[in-house]
């Protein structure tokens, strides 16, 4: 890995006489190399502007996954029908394509990575570098925001309505601190894919856990039509068949109004509950503690305008919620939890969905006395507390992974911001 320099500030770019700048992290092998130098992206791009060879697949840039298949990115093809004017991609070529996000209001560069041909939209700028180990220094230059908008910014023109115009010429004009040796492009190139492998790794690993909890609910619980699941512990293999009952002998409306001092939180399709401070206060928060609704700690709070989209959860602790949720109170015979995972499968959301008033599916209501003529299929409380058990348990092994690939991402964040200059320092 590379190290910190012995000598002069560690938290400064030692910069030289002739416009060079040495990166506060670098390989001890190349400490006594000249400083990186100030360089034209023409100098290590190059546009070829080849087309269409009419056998490579249509390929979207994604801002996570790079390059990559559009089917295999978004479900399908978004391509025009005649894709011969489609611009070339070649294995390592660099992408730019001016296409604005969030926080990369100029657009993204990405290197294809992958081994085949591919096509891209023509409106995305395409070049080959003088080696794949600069492309991917690029790539990493620009994967910062801060690093993107600070050399984009100066070489775009603002156009008609104040749209955003930046072309292949402006693009290769700008500048930035490359080292000169190969083989210190490698040394960097290297390291950064080998990290990449293992966020690759980690997030196969996420992914996977999710399928893993996806398809073990759909086991845990019966299918639309069955009175039992396909997979049952086997102390419960010998009971009863699950019971329909309507939804009203499961709970109970709760209309407490708030009280002074509780907190406040919001209910999420992903997530559940989750503390309002979390959100923004302004478009929000109702400052009147009396204007929201108290749900106890174990309610189930759902919001009744966007209960199709699983926007339900279980209050963790005594809280206020907004008074567009309806707050359920589990009676005897209910564990909140296994009702708060049964919520989410399909056939429950289609259920909650055809109990819903509304014209149309963005005026629905599910209102409490509709709710409590739905019918739910459950086992006795000691199984549902072992299925809940078993998926919150699988959660927070999700949770986990998850949270050990933010900590690897951060990890490569900060070593990129070691391997290049502050966005200020860029001329």
């Amino acid at each position: 890995m590379p190290r910190q320099r012995d000598t002069g500030s560690v938290t400064e770019p030692n910069k030289d006489a002739a416009s060079g700048l040495t990166p506060r992290l670098r390989f001890p092998e190349f400490h006594r190399n000249e400083a990186w130098r100030l360089t034209a992206l023409s100098e290590v791009l190059s546009e070829h502007g080849l087309r269409s060879d009419g056998e490579s697949e249509v390929h979207s840039v994604s801002l996570t996954s790079g390059v990559v298949p559009q089917v295999e990115h978004m479900g399908r093809s978004f391509a025009a029908a005649n894709t011969s004017h489609y611009s070339l991609v070649r294995p390592f070529d660099i992408v730019y394509t001016r296409s604005p996000l969030a926080i990369f209001r100029l657009g993204i560069v990405k290197q294809h990575r992958r081994s085949h041909n591919a096509i891209v939209s023509p409106l995305y700028g395409v070049f080959s570098p003088v080696n794949r180990h600069v492309g991917q220094l690029i790539e990493a230059f620009f994967d910062s925001p801060e690093r993107s908008v600070a050399l984009l910014d100066p070489l775009a023109q603002k156009g008609a309505k104040n749209t955003i115009q930046l072309s292949n010429e402006r693009f290769l004009s700008g500048r930035i601190y490359l080292p000169d040796d190969e083989r210190e492009q490698q040394k960097i190139s290297d390291c950064l894919t080998s990290l990449d492998e293992v966020i690759a790794a980690q997030k196969r690993k996420v992914e996977a856990l999710k399928a893993h909890k996806k398809g073990l609910m759909q086991h845990l619980f019966p299918q639309e039509g069955q009175t039992l699941p396909r997979l049952r512990f086997p102390e419960f293999r010998d009971e009863p068949e699950w019971e329909e009952k309507p939804a009203g002998e499961f709970f109970a409306n709760r209309k407490e109004d708030g009280e002074e001092g509780l907190p406040i939180y919001s209910v999420t399709v992903n997530d559940g509950m989750v503390p309002r401070a979390s959100f923004d206060r302004d478009f929000y928060d109702i400052e009147d503690p009396a204007g929201n609704k108290k749900a106890c700690r174990g309610d189930i709070a759902y919001n009744m305008m966007r209960m199709w989209q699983g926007a339900q959860g279980v209050a963790p602790e005594d809280c206020l919620v907004s008074p567009a949720y309806v707050v359920l109170a589990p009676n005897d015979g209910a564990w909140p939890k296994f009702f708060e995972y049964l919520f989410k499968l399909p056939q429950s959301l289609h259920l909650l969905t055809a109990h819903s008033r509304g014209l149309t599916k963005d005026r629905l209501r599910l209102y409490f006395d509709d709710f409590a003529r739905m019918p739910l299929r459950a086992p006795d409380p000691d199984e549902q507390q072992c299925i809940a058990d078993c998926l919150a348990s699988l959660d927070a092994a999700i949770v986990a992974a998850a949270d050990a690939l933010a900590t690897l991402k951060a990890h490569k964040k900060g070593l990129t911001q070691g391997l290049f200059p502050s966005p200020e320092e860029i001329a």
